[in-house]
């Protein structure tokens, strides 16, 4: 069982590049413990910035350094990163199209017990709204690694949002397809389908999961794995509603602006056919760790191979 959570993954990448590229910066508020870059400010103190509980200052600060020439990337819980610094998002990152990359730990429900005010469930919605600003939730570790060397790369600002917990792997070191703002397929895309799962984040795992139970019961799956929900990888959506009798989306955020609202204008769009949104609901998600939660509102395998069968025929 993988331990290596996403939020890990992020720190050594950014670790392996820092030691020759001097403009990496991290900047957490009063999170290294929570971002796991406690090893990075050890390693490196120089490149390294301490804000304390002060999202909104974390932002700015992160802005001004980008605009120095440096590299920022700057970790916050999601739930906070995403309410708290949403104008600085928008007008010191967005509006000057500004090389920041904001890391949203511990996102959607990892904070589950600890209740609503740590709950980031519409930072999708939110953060997709702001213009240049680019959404990306990776699905496993080495999805990850892969996402963060491709941002090292460009100058853009992102919003990258990771749970707190390992996520058992999807690919591995020596194969993780993977191309920037393109979705990765899993299953068989040419052809005809019953049903086109598409998933971000944690839920791509039990999408694949429901993929296979599906098969089991004489019923074709193809699972879109969307971790760039902003850009969208819209040919990929068409494409595989096309292919299918019914689109099925997941995802660990509310039912409105997120995943599925975007999936479901470019099928109705393009190729109108039945989309299901699995989602948290529009209320305050239950308190619990996180697989409970998952469990108690059916985004799991068996919930979604579930609604699949439900919503064919």
């Amino acid at each position: 069982m993988n331990k290596i959570p996403n939020r890990q993954a992020i720190c050594e990448t950014l670790m392996s590049y820092a030691k020759e590229d001097k403009h990496i910066i991290a900047l957490c508020s009063d999170s290294r413990g929570s971002a796991s870059m406690t090893p990075f400010f050890n390693e490196f103190p120089e490149q390294s910035v301490e804000v304390g509980i002060a999202e909104q200052n974390l932002v700015s600060i992160s802005a001004g350094m980008a605009h120095c020439g440096e590299k920022p990337y700057c970790f916050s819980p999601a739930c906070f990163l995403s309410t708290r610094s949403y104008e600085q998002a928008k007008v010191d990152v967005a509006y000057s199209n500004t090389n920041v990359k904001l890391i949203g730990i511990s996102g959607g429900i990892s904070y589950g017990e600890l209740g609503m005010s740590h709950h980031s469930a519409q930072d999708i919605a939110a953060m997709s709204a702001i213009p240049n600003m680019r959404v990306y939730l990776p699905s496993d570790r080495f999805q990850t690694v892969k996402l963060i060397e491709s941002l090292l790369k460009d100058e853009k600002p992102a919003y990258v949002r990771v749970g707190r917990n390992p996520v058992e792997d999807i690919y591995s070191e020596d194969n993780c397809p993977f191309e920037m703002d393109r979705a990765t397929v899993i299953g068989e895309l040419d052809g005809k389908n019953d049903v086109a799962i598409v998933a971000c984040g944690e839920m791509v795992r039990p999408a694949a999961e429901a993929a296979a139970i599906l098969k089991e019961k004489g019923i074709k799956a193809v699972v879109l794995d969307m971790y760039c929900v902003k850009p969208l990888d819209k040919g990929a959506v068409v494409k595989a509603a096309r292919s299918a009798e019914l689109v099925i989306t997941v995802e660990e955020h509310a039912p409105y602006g997120g995943l599925g609202s975007a999936v479901a204008v470019e099928v109705a769009a393009n190729c109108p056919k039945k989309v299901i949104t699995m989602a948290l609901p529009d209320d305050h998600v239950i308190t619990g760790k996180s697989g409970a939660v998952f469990d108690y509102y059916g985004l799991n395998a068996e919930g979604i191979a579930k609604k699949a069968v439900e919503n064919l025929g």
